[in-house]
């Protein structure tokens, strides 16, 4: 009697003093479990922060090329070759856009260009055309001087971003968006 009594007291309890490794299968299962959950956990902030880096290569890349061809539309002006095609700001505007590689697509929306005479380098003395964290076209312009003139060309391009994370450290114009801007300035050659 007292054996049965001592039995049936230990089957009761014996589900929460039991160890983990009494049932081999149980235990994998939870811990699968567990290593699933880990996983989810760790996994959403890990995406978000590569697709991050790879949304700023591609920022990086399109500032590069931004940049690129600024220098080679603003070539134009400087060797009289904008002068001679009647350029205005919509042709120049395109001229850059050819020359956005992978990126001219949509260019043509996104971009906003000002060309003007300046009087020194030192103190160009132009007004910023950003209002209110928008690009006001009005205070644009297309001049490409006359020959000796000193130009500045100033380019502007607004692009989506698709992670959260790397608007809070650009320039942006918008939620969601980056402002990319390329600059050059110079002389105009002696072509007349």
């Amino acid at each position: 009697v007292g054996r049965r009594r001592f039995d049936r007291a230990l089957t009761s309890v014996m589900p929460a003093w039991r160890s983990s490794t009494s049932h081999p299968a149980r235990s994998k299962r939870k811990r699968e479990g567990a290593a699933a959950v880990e996983f989810a956990m760790v996994a959403i902030p890990f995406f978000l922060m590569i697709f991050s880096i790879l949304e700023l290569g591609i920022v990086f890349v399109l500032d590069s090329v931004l940049e690129t061809a600024a220098m080679d539309s603003g070539r134009l002006i400087r060797t009289g070759q904008a002068h001679a095609q009647g350029f205005d700001k919509t042709k120049f505007k395109t001229q850059v856009c050819s020359r956005m590689v992978v990126f001219k697509s949509d260019c043509d929306s996104r971009m906003t260009v000002d060309v003007r005479v300046i009087p020194k380098f030192s103190t160009p003395g132009v007004e910023d055309p950003i209002t209110d964290s928008a690009i006001d076209d009005k205070k644009t312009i297309y001049n490409g001087g006359k020959a000796g003139d000193l130009i500045l060309v100033r380019i502007w391009y607004v692009h989506p971003l698709a992670t959260p994370l790397l608007s809070q450290a650009v320039s942006r114009v918008g939620t969601g968006k980056v402002l990319l801007s390329a600059t050059t300035a110079f002389r105009n050659e002696p072509w007349q």
